[in-house]
């Protein structure tokens, strides 16, 4: 599998906000240790790319566990790299024989790679995270430690040139690593992907928009707010968001592997908006409504831009959000970051999304016709 076609299934494996805590530690200058998972074998809370970062003082960002090895590792992760890398095997199974430390009753063993900060392959991992967080993705190949041989890393761009390789790296497994599959171990080396976080247009600033945002801002998500009203796209009301613009410019700046949410509360916004993004084929883009004004939209778009309704169908989320039951702007803000989630991830079940035959039924029972297109008090505002 080609590095276009992982990123293009899901491989944005939500560990942004992982990363940023961890890049934003490095940054403080204290860093000590810096530990990877590296394999895992039954039933884990984290896969393989988790990272822990510790600091000389004992501060940590990021976990490797769901809690039970951090303490563990933390207490003695500075002495157990003063010759260097390593790769320790720990057990989460609860087994008081069991010749790998230590049992928890997790139900799984996990590898560790627990190697000191300073070294070369080191900065150069932790600049191509820092990397990542600002769009530029990489792939990492780490050679493992182990049998006499220390730590070595690779680092490539998307195109497979080489960005970093240590001095000790055999060119020819070099060459052979840029093939292989991330998140495994190949004949004692870990591949991974540093994908950059995903980003999530919410077009439209109304104040429901607020906890949209803010949640989506919690999973280290790329965020932008836009809105054609500039006396509601202003930074100030949208603290978390990456960028806050007119909603002209942030059309222009989307790409297929995007998400986007529809929710001017304008029918017309809305419309000419939709007009513009549904022939983008954004990987999510989400309609926010009732049903009957979704279907008036979806009908109207339709003829406008000379598609069939299924077609527009196929690429819209609406109602937006899974159907998870609540109300008020926080229960749906957690309904449509699920849905970008699993939609994004590849793992989206069962979902609401409007079909060509809700549209048809809505219109032939004029249903779609009790919405009425009257100026809207935000349309009145802009």
């Amino acid at each position: 599998m080609s590095f276009a076609e992982y990123a293009r299934i899901g491989g944005k494996e939500g560990r942004s906000m992982e990363r940023r805590q961890i890049v934003d530690l490095w940054r403080q200058g204290t860093a000590s240790v810096l530990v990877t998972l590296v394999g895992s074998e039954g039933s884990t809370y984290r896969r393989p790319g988790a990272r822990l970062m510790i600091s000389s003082s004992g501060e940590y960002a990021g976990t490797i566990s769901g809690g039970c090895l951090e303490a563990e590792v933390i207490r003695k992760a500075a002495w157990m790299v003063r010759q260097g890398a390593i790769v320790e095997r720990y057990s989460t199974l609860f087994d008081d024989t069991a010749e790998i430390p230590f049992g928890l009753g997790c139900g799984g063993t996990v590898d560790l790679l627990i190697e000191p900060t300073g070294t070369p392959e080191f900065e150069a991992l932790v600049s191509a995270i820092g990397d990542s967080l600002r769009g530029h993705e990489s792939r990492v190949v780490t050679f493992l430690p182990g049998n006499g041989r220390g730590l070595r890393r690779a680092i490539y761009d998307t195109d497979g040139n080489v960005i970093f390789a240590s001095d000790r790296v055999d060119r020819v497994k070099l060459d052979c690593a840029r093939e292989l599959q991330p998140g495994q171990v190949y004949e004692g080396r870990f591949v991974e992907e540093l994908l950059a976080p995903q980003r999530l247009f919410v077009m439209g600033a109304g104040d429901d928009a607020k906890p949209l945002v803010s949640m989506a801002a919690l999973l280290g998500w790329h965020v932008t707010v836009a809105d054609g009203r500039v006396q509601f796209a202003r930074a100030e009301r949208f603290p978390a968001a990456e960028s806050v613009m007119n909603a002209e410019l942030a059309v222009r700046e989307m790409r297929k592997d995007d998400a986007v949410v529809l929710m001017t509360h304008s029918y017309e916004q809305d419309r000419e908006l939709l007009e513009r993004i549904l022939p983008l084929g954004p990987r999510y883009l989400g309609l926010l409504g009732a049903r009957h004004r979704s279907a008036l939209l979806v009908s109207e778009t339709a003829a406008r831009i000379g598609w069939s309704v299924a077609a527009c169908c196929d690429r819209i989320y609406a109602p937006v959000g899974l159907d998870l039951g609540g109300d008020g702007p926080e229960a749906i803000a957690l309904a449509v970051i699920a849905e970008v989630q699993a939609c994004c991830m590849g793992k989206l079940g069962v979902s609401r999304k409007l079909r060509s035959e809700d549209v048809d039924e809505q219109i032939a029972k004029g249903g779609a016709n009790h919405y009425l297109q009257a100026q809207c008090a935000l349309d009145a505002a802009s």
